[in-house]
């Protein structure tokens, strides 16, 4: 006897988590491939796959010229076609044990994605092998999977800090009421991370390190009861171009992730000036929910509480949050109808 399967697929910026109904969360992996480019003749060329997801990463800043390790989803959205179908065509077999008998995919999206960005991710799932695709906006997974009664007449705000976008929504009856993409989450702190070792210290790091530093020593918001935490790195030396091994300490990590934590909070502000007064009360009375890879930063709640005045607070294992809420969505079709599209 036939069964078709549901999957669920939190396809971020930089990890993807694929869900399976009946088994759970079966895949998280890395948002990354290895390629190489194959000359077919005169101007003809095709990229060959070459490791997908953590055996990909292992290769982040290790490879010859002659092959690519590339994230092709970019702030949120596909932005290499072509890699993207192959990473989904990995995952669903992984997933799915290499059984992919036409499943069904919800598959998440950013909640200001265009029509053009909706079309790209359904073409890329239905060419990896799905029969019929939905689609469910990453704030509203999210807040299902931080277990928020999103149905009831009541203001709830989330915010989901991940990989390339900040999803920043308020939810009432089961719909986005005021909603906004910012397009800087971790990937923009690891840039800046690169980017203050680079001014102030002519150190040269690559991406791992600089997530590597974040995860260890980044830090939101300074406190002076608490001892400065130091890591060591290793990185180049930007005049000399020979290896240099660095000490490095919160403080100036903290400075680094200044700016793009002022847009992320920006966003924030310009979305509750938009909510009605009576879904601005209810936040004043809940606080803001964070999840999303990147509000593990150390003191990112604080950090928001102490500019804005209202209470935030972060769900528990927040990375699996989006994937969670879809997982829910589709165990329990109908009662999330709504949410999925």
């Amino acid at each position: 006897m036939f069964f078709q399967k549901k999957v669920g697929i939190d396809l971020g910026t930089a990890n993807t988590l694929v869900y399976v109904k009946g088994q759970g969360i079966v895949l998280n992996e890395p948002t990354i491939v290895a390629y190489s480019i194959e000359s077919y003749g005169y101007r003809q060329s095709a990229k060959k796959i070459l490791a997908v997801g953590e055996e990909a990463k292992e290769m982040l800043g290790r490879t010859p010229g002659s092959i690519i390790v590339s994230r092709p989803m970019r702030e949120g959205v596909i932005a290499d076609y072509t890699t993207t179908l192959a990473m989904i065509s990995y995952f669903l077999r992984k997933s799915l044990r290499g059984k992919i008998f036409w499943p069904e995919i919800v598959i998440s999206i950013p909640g200001g994605a265009s029509q053009v960005e909706k079309r790209a991710v359904v073409s890329a799932c239905k060419q990896a092998g799905a029969s019929n695709v939905y689609l469910i906006e990453e704030p509203l997974a999210a807040a299902i999977g931080a277990k928020i009664p999103i149905s009831q007449p009541s203001g709830h705000m989330i915010v989901n800090i991940g990989g390339g976008t900040t999803e920043i929504a308020i939810i009432s009856l089961g719909q986005l009421v005021v909603y906004k993409t910012v397009r800087v989450a971790g990937n923009k702190f690891d840039e800046a991370i690169m980017q203050i070792l680079r001014k102030k210290n002519s150190l040269i790091i690559g991406e791992r390190t600089a997530e590597e530093i974040k995860i260890k020593v980044g830090n939101a918001l300074i406190e002076e009861s608490r001892p400065v935490r130091k890591i060591e790195i290793k990185g180049r030396d930007f005049y000399s171009g020979l290896p240099e091994t660095f000490e490095v300490d919160e403080k100036i990590i903290n400075e680094a992730l200044a700016k793009p934590l002022k847009l992320i909070l920006e966003g924030i502000r310009e979305v509750l000036s938009q909510a009605p007064p009576e879904l601005a009360a209810d936040i004043v009375d809940k606080g803001i929910v964070l999840s999303g890879g990147s509000s593990l930063l150390t003191n990112i709640d604080r950090f928001f509480t102490h500019y804005l005045g209202l209470p935030a607070f972060v769900v528990e294992e927040p990375l699996l949050c989006v994937i969670r809420g879809i997982g829910l969505a589709i165990e329990n079709l109908n009662q999330f109808k709504e949410a999925i599209r």
